[in-house]
C-alpha cells in the first residue's frame, strides 16, 4: 500500500517523481508516458515509486495536487480578497498574467489532463474533480461572504457560481490558444464578472 514518506530523503524522492511525472505529462500526455518513463526521468527505482504510489493513476492524482499548488502560488494574494466584488475583479485581471507563455497564452495544466482524462478512470475522474473544487473553493467562500453580507443574491449558489468561473477560465485558455489571441481569455473572463455581478444586491 502507498504511503507518504516520514522523511526529508522520502520526501525528495516523491517530490523528484512526481515533477519528472508532470513534465512528461504536460509534454507528450498521460497515455503516452508509462511508469518506465517517469523512473527514466526521475533517476529512481520502481519500487520507490511503489512504494510512494499505488499505481498510474494514484500518481495522477499526486500531479494534480502539484499543478494545482503551482497554479495557487501565482494568485495567492489575489484569493485573500474574493471576499469583495473588488478584490473578485482584481482576481480575474491577474488570471491571464498567471497563464502568459513566452509565445503567448500557455495551456492550464489541470484543463489539459481533464480533456486528455475525464471519462477513462472513475479513480482519475475522482482526483480531477477534487482539483477543480480546491481551485474553485477560495471564489465559493468570497462569494459566500458577500451572501452572508447581504451583496449576493440570497438565492444564489456560490459553489455552482464559482465552478462556472473557473469553466469560463477553461473555455477562454483554449480559445485564447486556438485564436493564438490573447484577447479571448481577458473577454472570457470579463463575461464570468458580468455573470457574477448578474447576481449582485
Amino acid at each position: 500500500m502507498a504511503t507518504l514518506p516520514r522523511t526529508e530523503r522520502g520526501r525528495r524522492t516523491r517530490e523528484r517523481l512526481v515533477r519528472a511525472a508532470a513534465e512528461l505529462f504536460r509534454a507528450q500526455g498521460v497515455r503516452a508516458t508509462g511508469v518506465d518513463d517517469v523512473l527514466e526521468r526521475a533517476e529512481c527505482g520502481k519500487s520507490q515509486l511503489y512504494h510512494y504510489f499505488d499505481g498510474k493513476a494514484d500518481l495522477v492524482a499526486a500531479v494534480l495536487d502539484h499543478q494545482l499548488d503551482c497554479l495557487l502560488d501565482g494568485q495567492r494574494e489575489h484569493l485573500a480578497e474574493l471576499t469583495t466584488w473588488a478584490g473578485i475583479e482584481r482576481w480575474l485581471a491577474a488570471l491571464p498574467g498567471v497563464f502568459a507563455g513566452p509565445t503567448g497564452v500557455a495551456a492550464c495544466p489541470l484543463g489539459a489532463l481533464a480533456a486528455e482524462l475525464a471519462g477513462t478512470d472513475e479513480d482519475v475522474r475522482h482526483a480531477l474533480v477534487a482539483a477543480f473544487d480546491r481551485w474553485s473553493t477560495p471564489l465559493a467562500e468570497g462569494l459566500a461572504a458577500l451572501r452572508d453580507r447581504g451583496e449576493l443574491a440570497a438565492d444564489a449558489d456560490p459553489a455552482r457560481l464559482a465552478r462556472a468561473t473557473i469553466g469560463a477560465l477553461q473555455g477562454g485558455l483554449l480559445m485564447a490558444r486556438t485564436y493564438e489571441d490573447p484577447r479571448a481569455l481577458s473577454d472570457a473572463l470579463d463575461g464570468a464578472y458580468a455573470g457574477l455581478r448578474a447576481f449582485a444586491r
